[in-house]
């Protein structure tokens, strides 16, 4: 194999470039001044935009190189340029022309500790309205490297195919050609196809085509040429049938709009294969810009994004359908561009100013806003919405008259547009209200207070004060309008325990006045709201509390408090202490006979809260257990009188019977049962019993069920009642007893009186809810706030 070689005398004659020669700088300014408009050219339009902008270039080391960069705007106009964001200083190396573009006489590498001058820049303009930059461009050094795929030998057949490739890197990207035989290849030879990526394809292989091939690379940096490969041709071939094979198929590519598109597929077989393409989407290809190169090769010129797709290339044997496939995908990208450019606006003072920009591309780009060239973020009175699309600047004021660039950028390019912000202020307008102050009054009120401006107060036609959440962003500002004879304002349904940012502006019939200083105030805490409470009986001695929990609690160092006792007792069991986090609670070993109050409470560090109180009875569980008994008498009789038809109505008789007298229980009079599960609904009991003033009266009839009086059967008011009704066993009549279930009717809550020492001294207001029997409420929902 031939060593590589760094250059050649054998390059085709459209290759020979003429090199530039390094020029002294005076000289090289000379000709370049009739290309620069002169500063006073500067300025024909008012708005300060770019005429000319600076592109991305490759550049040759020690030789010259120029930036462009022309300005248009109100004068004077001064021009600096930054590279990689920081200011270029202007001086030998780097000389800035008169029209704004910049020249570097000697592009220079980093050799050593000297610098280099490849890197990002970007014109800067300026006048007295604001600052202009210029879209990003990078400067690279023209580069060649070593191959890293060289040609290989190949042995084909005579009619058959042979291909070479070659591999370089190298900016700007390197032009390929190949020599056989030390001579360029005949390129007018349609058996000869050359595709831009560096491979040489030959098609209808004949004996004349055996040398050796060289593979050419050359960019304005250097010319390489690879090493050589001889290519054999042996006789005709068998004639034998051959199955298609694709040798080649197309590869991925990802180019950018308006770049050209090679993709491959060398395919052999005899008889030789029908190469066909098509879209994997089923899209067609189309016609305009697409043809065929060699036998098969597809070429796209000047591609679009809608030739973004995956592309299959098919071989046939001809008269048939035997085929093989191969496929690439094709990603075309665009580079940044606008559908919509910002405009230059004039807005008063203490109004709102809005600015759009829309820009497409492919990736969609990202878009930044700038302010006299520096990154514009959100935060204050700068709003950024519609992914950054829309800018919005609320209370506008001198401070932000500037000039706006929208810059929109993705992996293929970036673009620019800019628009300016006047700030009109009218004559006589008073200054901002002034010793701003907010004081909290409760857990949801906050006074602001404030003094009048100093100068034009007596157009001022009144006030409005800005409000907002300190940890939320300025959009959630709401307002409220003030007189202008008022120098407070009480802000009320505020959240307890939170900080507020507040500050206000004069208006008069001509406009806004600046906005204050900004003052904050946190309002007071205040202790939890009542726990809704609901309550479900487990059996004759225990009760299961309910209540959703709370961890909001937990946060503010609080919980649920709870208190029980017999209604007739006098003092409280608890306070059982439970976490926020908690649901339920269960107290076991009741009374059955008693009715019990429960009181639940939630407290934080601000206190205890409003409680929550249940009258509970659990004389109903008894009765229910006694009917279920019951029912089993009756149902175990039926079952024992069907098996004894059978043998006999004597037997059965007695049988039936004796079964009713072993299991039936004594009966007596309902008034020595549990009449159910009652309670009082809408009784206040205020101290010593007594009803309170407010409250309305309790019927008779339900305190004497809720608190029956202990007596024999005979009682008046009590009558004996079955359980279960006994069925001669002949009959199949059956009674059934209806049960009912539990249900819990909500009542109000009391006041708590904290804390709760002697909680049975203290007159209460009480709510009782109706409790019936065998239906258990879920509780209710807790409310957000404590």
């Amino acid at each position: 194999m031939a060593a590589p070689r760094t250059a050649s005398p054998r390059r085709p004659p459209e290759l020979r470039r003429p090199r530039l020669l390094p020029l002294p700088p005076p000289l090289l300014l000379l000709l370049l001044l009739p290309l620069s408009a002169p500063n006073p050219g500067l300025g024909h339009s008012a708005e300060l935009a770019f005429a000319v902008e600076p592109n991305d270039d490759i550049a040759v080391p020690g030789q010259p190189i120029v930036l462009g960069c022309k300005v248009e705007g109100t004068p004077p106009v001064q021009v600096s340029w930054r590279k990689n964001g920081a200011e270029l200083p202007e001086g030998t190396h780097s000389i800035l022309l008169a029209n704004g573009s910049l020249l570097i006489p000697h592009f220079r590498l980093e050799q050593g500790s000297g610098p280099s001058d490849e890197g990002d820049y970007e014109c800067v303009a300026q006048n007295r309205f604001g600052l202009l930059v210029s879209r990003k461009v990078r400067i690279q050094a023209a580069t060649m490297s070593d191959f890293h795929v060289h040609p290989q030998a190949t042995v084909g057949e005579e009619g058959g195919v042979a291909r070479f490739q070659c591999q370089i890197h190298g900016l700007p990207k390197p032009l390929i050609t190949w020599e056989k035989n030390s001579i360029p290849v005949d390129t007018d030879d349609e058996r000869y196809t050359l595709l831009p990526k560096g491979v040489l394809q030959i098609t209808g292989l004949r004996a004349e085509d055996s040398g050796v091939f060289h593979c050419v690379a050359s960019n304005i940096a250097s010319v390489r040429v690879s090493h050589g490969a001889r290519l054999t041709v042996s006789g005709s071939g068998s004639g034998a049938y051959k199955e298609p094979t694709i040798l080649v198929g197309p590869e991925n590519l990802t180019l950018t709009v308006h770049q050209t598109a090679v993709l491959e597929c060398v395919a052999t077989g005899n008889p030789r294969p029908i190469v066909s393409w098509s879209r994997l989407d089923g899209r067609p290809i189309g016609v305009e810009g697409i043809q065929v190169l060699g036998t098969g090769n597809l070429i796209i010129s000047d591609v679009t994004v809608q030739h973004s797709g995956v592309y299959v290339c098919a071989a046939n044997r001809p008269g048939t359908r035997v085929r093989r496939t191969a496929q690439g995908r094709l990603v075309v990208q665009a580079p940044a561009e606008f559908v919509q450019h910002p405009q230059s606006i004039s807005r008063p003072a203490g109004t709102t100013a809005m600015f759009t920009c829309q820009a497409q591309g492919e990736p969609p780009p990202h878009v930044t806003w700038l302010k006299n060239g520096q990154v514009l973020g959100p935060g204050g009175h700068v709003r950024l919405k519609n992914n950054n699309s829309t800018l919005s600047i609320s209370g506008v004021g001198p401070e932000d008259e500037a000039i706006y660039q929208c810059v929109a950028e993705n992996i293929a390019g970036s673009s620019q547009a800019s628009a300016r912000l006047t700030v009109l202020w009218a004559e006589g307008l008073p200054g901002p209200p002034r010793n701003v102050r907010a004081v909290s009054v409760s857990s949801t009120e906050v006074r602001v207070s404030w003094s009048e401006p100093l100068a034009h107060t007596k157009e001022i036609i009144g006030y409005v004060l800005h409000i907002r959440k300190a940890a939320d962003s300025p959009k959630l500002e709401y307002q409220e309008a003030v007189s202008k004879s008022t120098f407070q304002h009480l802000v009320r349904d505020l959240e307890p325990s939170t900080a507020y940012s507040f500050y206000i502006k004069a208006y008069t019939p001509r406009g806004a006045s600046l906005a204050s200083v900004p003052t904050l105030a946190s309002t007071l805490g205040e202790a939890p709201a009542p726990p809704p409470l609901s309550v479900r009986l487990l059996g004759s001695s225990s009760l299961q509390l309910l209540w959703k929990p709370w961890p909001r609690l937990a946060q503010h160092n609080g919980g649920f408090k709870l208190f029980y006792r017999p209604a007739s007792s006098a003092s409280f069991t608890g306070p059982i202490l439970l976490p926020g986090t908690v649901s339920s609670y269960n107290l076991s070993q009741l009374d059955s006979s008693t009715v019990y109050e429960v009181k639940l409470l939630a407290y934080n560090q601000h206190g205890d809260g409003n409680a929550t109180v249940r009258f509970v009875s659990l004389k109903g569980a008894s009765e229910r257990t006694g009917i279920v008994i019951g029912i089993h008498i009756g149902v175990t009789c039926i079952v024992f009188c069907v098996l004894f038809l059978l043998f006999g109505q004597r037997g059965r008789v007695l049988l039936c019977k004796d079964v009713e007298n072993r299991l039936s229980p004594p009966q007596g009079p309902r008034s020595q049962r549990d009449p159910g599960i009652l309670s009082l609904n809408g009784v206040s009991l205020g101290e010593g019993g007594q009803l309170g003033r407010h409250e309305k009266h309790v019927d008779a009839k339900e305190l004497e069920q809720l608190f029956p009086a202990t007596g024999s059967a005979g009682q008046p008011g009590s009558r004996p009642t079955d359980l279960a009704t006994s069925v001669p066993c002949g009959e199949t009549q059956v009674s059934t007893v209806q049960l009912q279930g539990f249900n819990l009717v909500p009542g109000r809550t009391t006041e708590a009186k904290p804390p709760f020492a002697d909680p049975g001294s203290a007159p209460e207001s009480q709510d009782v809810g109706l409790l019936s029997e065998g239906q258990a409420t879920q509780p209710p929902a807790v409310p957000a706030s404590l």
